[in-house]
């Protein structure tokens, strides 16, 4: 199967997603959504809907064949790759399918156990369109028969793939998270859009804003009345236990915060916060700032900013939706791909 095969496929499974996420209450798509919820309570059905909507923004024909055309259109050896998956967000491996599939490599996949449902029907779905996709595609528990390695996981994980992975070539990925600039010259709209960075997928993925950087004697104010649309999430008991407990820990270490009644801002110097718990750190000037960035720029996914005002950041409300050439931790998967001999 030649690459022009391969981009069509991927193409014609962008179109399917495209048409089945414009029925919002299609029958198929209020199945697959109630299966994934079964698995995975999390994936509720309006974050199943983005993540395909997401899927589908991916794989648009322009932008696709643009992409892939800086790359080599067959690998000098194919390989077998062994991909493992990460499940905090719905279909979060489905990048790495793509860019091995797409690159003419054969997926080796071992799929978390909190997101199969979604990642099986998306496969699925390719080899329907693209039958010959079949041979290209394994399922495993182990990957020992893999050429090369992409490992998504925590930082403890981490130090497993080393362990497991090391001597042959690979990406292996750790924590990473998301972190949003405000000055105090957003607008109510512009603080509203965080919310989408904030709260989509409940904060679980490493693309969600979980701490804000903001001039000294900030007031919250406003952004706690322009995140008030996003009070929904308590509707999810987990998010609610989350909120409860965090807010049980603050009150009872008398820790300084602010309570929107859903959201709880905290100043932190971590990055990662719990869920339904906002950090925040004071900057004086640009200069502190941007020395704070740089400090933390190893443990940061992407940085969201008014306008995209910083370097490679992406405006409010974008953090969840990255296009097909940004790349988990920065490092370009296909470029590693077609390197591999």
């Amino acid at each position: 199967m030649l690459y022009a095969d391969r981009l069509a496929a991927f193409v014609a499974l962008g179109q399917r997603l495209t048409a089945l996420v414009s029925v919002d209450h299609a029958e198929e798509l209020t199945e697959l959504a109630a299966r994934a919820r079964n698995q995975n309570n999390w994936f509720d059905r309006p974050n199943v809907l983005v993540a395909l909507h997401g899927i589908a923004h991916l794989l648009q024909e322009d932008a696709l064949r643009t992409w892939a055309g800086r790359y080599p259109p067959e690998p000098t050896t194919p390989r077998l790759i062994g991909v493992v998956m990460a499940g905090n967000i719905p279909l979060v491996g489905f990048h790495d399918a793509l860019c091995v599939l797409l690159s003419g490599h054969q997926l080796l996949a071992k799929l978390s156990k909190d997101d199969t449902v979604l990642m099986r029907w998306v496969l699925d779905e390719l080899t329907r369109l693209e039958p010959r996709f079949t041979d290209r595609i394994q399922l495993a528990e182990r990957l020992n028969a893999a050429d090369a390695f992409i490992a998504t996981g925590s930082d403890n994980t981490a130090r497993y793939f080393e362990y497991y992975f090391g001597k042959k070539p690979n990406i292996i990925r750790r924590n990473r998270t998301s972190l949003a600039v405000l000055t105090g010259r957003e607008t109510d709209h512009d603080l509203g859009l965080l919310g989408e960075d904030i709260f989509r997928y409940y904060g679980l993925g490493c693309r969600n804003v979980s701490k804000l950087y903001v001039p000294e004697g900030y007031d919250f104010t406003p952004l706690l009345d322009a995140l008030q649309p996003w009070h929904h999430v308590l509707e999810h008991n987990r998010y609610q236990n989350n909120y409860d407990y965090n807010k049980s820990i603050l009150l009872v270490n008398r820790v300084p915060h602010l309570d929107s009644g859903f959201l709880l801002l905290t100043p932190s110097a971590q990055l990662v916060s719990p869920i339904s718990v906002l950090h925040h750190a004071a900057y004086t000037n640009e200069i502190d700032l941007l020395d704070q960035l740089t400090d933390v720029a190893a443990q940061t996914q992407c940085l969201v900013s008014g306008g995209g005002l910083y370097p490679g950041s992406f405006p409010f409300g974008r953090a969840q939706q990255p296009s097909v050439t940004d790349y988990a931790d920065g490092v370009d998967t296909m470029a590693f791909l077609a390197e591999i001999l």
